[in-house]
């Protein structure tokens, strides 16, 4: 039995682009999908049945930080992330190894694998591949990453390409290094039949790297495959660059996450190249900070502008904010008093915003609507 099947349902004639439907143990969502981000445990300040309600058929939750807190080993006594959350679909947890590299105050990166300090006690960690795969199994996601060594991005290293480069080699190296481990300590733990590990392709931006990684990740027959490095820092014509090149290069029959992105141009040049899964905080980070998505931008709804503003954040949009007749002027009173429902409302807007865009998205693959798409989300910059 498979932990997870993967239908393409429609191609798309002008690009790479695909819409189907994963099946987990959970159930099923479609794709292209956008994952809302729940770091720890939840989707900050939203109720799953609210997220739901956004049109979200899946989120994430974060190793890294339920690990540390409460423990994957008390919400495994808990029947795993779904019972204890009550989100009642797919989830996919990441692996905990970027957040290590990003979050923690001191990290050790060896081949055997990272040791850091808490950020929040200052406890002395150590994540290994095996490590990182038990948390996953405890946390009981339907979709788990395999633990693998991000780069950080290239405007890190000052203009030293040789440095650059060694640093994403030996990142490669480990990467896979790590992978084999993380396959055999998920084939040991006879989870395989429930929980579907994603390895993961790094190869920062250079494309020679890249396919260096694809070459050998592919090797591992897998129920589906990452793109990871390219959300720490590269501008949007990078991003392009390196998943234009990267994503056809996965096989084509198995579900492609790109990983921490994003925009909503990022998401479409993705979906073009052939990607189908897609997770990014912004949504709600922004909506806690009265930034609002539309598909023609963003409203920072602190700005004196708005306070007289009767207008809905969105004419077009079907969220419970804009239909529910919250005007903007309210929106940034709510803001400017700290009231805790501006934050509510505006992170439900955002959400239901790119769940609109990937219902859009998958009508424009199913029908060569891209004209369409262009027309009605100047944002994703198609015209």
């Amino acid at each position: 039995m498979s932990a997870l099947t993967f239908k393409i349902n429609q191609t798309d004639t002008t690009s790479n682009a695909r819409a189907g439907r994963v099946t987990t143990p959970h159930g099923s969502f479609d794709t292209p999908a956008f994952m809302p981000v729940g770091t720890q445990g939840t989707v900050k300040g939203l109720t799953p049945d609210q997220v739901r309600e956004t049109g979200s058929q899946i989120i994430l939750g974060n190793t890294y930080h339920l690990m540390l807190r409460p423990g994957s080993e008390l919400i495994a006594r808990h029947g795993g992330l779904q019972p204890w959350t009550r989100w009642q679909g797919p989830m996919l947890t990441d692996s905990g190894g970027f957040q290590v590299f990003s979050l923690a105050e001191m990290n050790k990166i060896t081949d055997d694998g990272v040791t850091f300090k808490s950020h929040l006690d200052g406890a002395v960690i150590e994540l290994t591949p095996e490590r990182s795969m038990q948390v996953q199994h405890g946390l009981g996601a339907d979709i788990i990453m395999a633990f693998d060594d991000c780069p950080p991005a290239g405007k890190n290293f000052d203009g030293d390409a040789d440095a650059y480069g060694q640093r994403v080699a030996t990142a490669n190296e480990r990467t896979l290094h790590w992978l084999e481990r993380c396959m055999t300590e998920h084939k040991t733990s006879g989870r395989d039949a429930d929980q579907a590990l994603f390895p993961i392709v790094q190869g920062g931006t250079d494309l020679d790297q890249r396919d260096w990684c694809v070459e050998r990740v592919c090797s591992f027959d897998s129920p589906g495959y990452a793109i990871g490095g390219v959300a720490v820092g590269e501008g949007p014509d990078e991003i392009k660059r390196v998943v234009e090149h990267t994503a056809p290069k996965l096989p084509s029959d198995r579900p492609r996450y790109l990983m921490g992105v994003g925009y909503e141009r990022d998401i479409v040049t993705a979906v073009r190249a052939g990607v189908d899964m897609f997770d990014c905080v912004l949504p709600t980070r922004n909506g806690r900070k009265a930034a609002a998505f539309t598909p023609q931008g963003v409203l920072k709804l602190r700005n004196a502008g708005y306070k007289d503003d009767p207008a809905p954040l969105d004419e077009s949009c079907d969220c419970v904010c804009c239909s529910g007749g919250y005007s903007r002027s309210y929106l940034h009173h709510l803001f400017r008093a700290g009231e805790m429902l501006g934050p509510n409302l505006v992170s439900l807007h955002n959400l239901r915003h790119f769940q609109r865009l990937m219902l859009d998205i998958r009508h424009a693959i199913a029908h060569n609507a891209w004209s369409s798409l262009a027309g009605d989300w100047p944002v994703v910059g198609l015209g």
